[in-house]
């Protein structure tokens, strides 16, 4: 059984490692000290540390190519992430997968997608091999707002729902299809409005909100470890950087943007805590201090390892060596 209080301490602790994650790989790219495609989760901390605090370390974890605060929150160790990024050899996919093929089974990261809603057929897979083993697992597929309006979509909640595989569906509502706004690609209102098509749970949380999102996320998990199937968990939050480093995001709305910018989440847990008394000003900078200090030990560490030899080329690609 989950916890019914959510620990927003740690919670806190992990939204501190993504932010300041996030703030030096964007800082290694601007000094040039780092060239990769980077997909910044800025605003969507919370998100994914509510979500993943829910979850087992043997839970799975399918996330997409702007999934940095999936991965980082379900337990990636900084050093081999980073090095993935930094495409070395000691990186999580030996520096073969770079950002947008992350894999990690040792912490249930099973799948990172470098294509829209691809990994919504692959979260059902993982539910159903975890039912058909008799394996108390819970697959957690993550996805944007954008992705609901694919055919994939569909068949994964209408699979899942009809099979009653233990999967969450989160969608991580941050206004933006790439730089298309909600309004002009999608209908209804709410994401979460077409689960009832599938005769499953449809909820709509504020994702920015770390207690409101644990709580969802706890539902969530405990009806599908107990049998109970599917839920579209949708989470409204919103990215405070364009869709790629790079992208200066002038189509987002100025005011939209300001007020959104305002409400950071990340600063109004930390207020939380202090407010509510659940941590003092001295335990929360020596928390923030380790954090950082962890981050500079894990880009000191990928900037040491080599990149991947030659002899690495054709490994991992086929099971066996098969002789032309």
């Amino acid at each position: 059984m989950v916890n019914d209080q959510p620990d927003l301490l740690e919670i806190y602790r992990t939204a501190v490692r993504i932010h300041r994650a996030d703030e030096r790989l964007r800082g290694l790219l601007t000094s040039g000290e780092l060239a990769v495609a980077y997909y910044s989760p800025r605003g969507q901390e919370i998100v994914a540390a509510a979500m993943m605090s829910r979850l087992r370390r043997e839970d799975y974890l399918v996330t997409t190519y702007r999934g940095i605060h999936d991965q980082i929150a379900k337990g990636i160790p900084l050093e081999p992430l980073f090095a993935e990024l930094f495409g070395r050899v000691d990186g999580t996919c030996k520096g073969k997968g770079g950002p947008m093929h992350v894999t990690h089974p040792e912490t249930g990261v099973m799948v990172t997608t470098g294509v829209v809603g691809s990994g919504l057929p692959i979260g059902v897979g993982l539910g159903l091999a975890a039912q058909v083993r008799g394996e108390d697992r819970v697959t957690v597929a993550c996805f944007g707002d954008g992705a609901s309006n694919i055919g994939a979509f569909h068949e994964a909640l209408n699979m899942a729902a009809l099979w009653k595989l233990p999967v969450v569906f989160l969608c991580q509502n941050n206004r933006y299809a790439e730089s298309t706004r909600y309004a002009d690609g999608t209908t209804v209102d709410r994401i979460a409005a077409r689960a009832a098509s599938y005769g499953i749970p449809g909820v709509t949380v504020d994702g920015n909100d770390a207690a409101e999102m644990a709580a969802a996320a706890r539902d969530a998990v405990e009806r599908a470890r107990s049998g109970g199937g599917p839920t579209l968990l949708e989470a409204m939050t919103y990215r405070f950087m364009g869709h790629y480093f790079g992208d200066s995001g002038a189509y987002m709305d100025a005011d939209e943007f300001g007020a959104a910018q305002q409400a950071d989440p990340v600063p109004r847990l930390r207020a939380r805590l202090l407010t509510e008394k659940l941590a003092t000003e001295a335990e929360l900078t020596a928390l923030e201090t380790a954090e950082q200090e962890a981050i500079e030990a894990a880009v000191v560490f990928a900037q040491n390892s080599p990149p991947p030899g030659a002899d690495e080329l054709r490994r991992d690609v086929y099971r066996e060596e098969v002789p032309a």
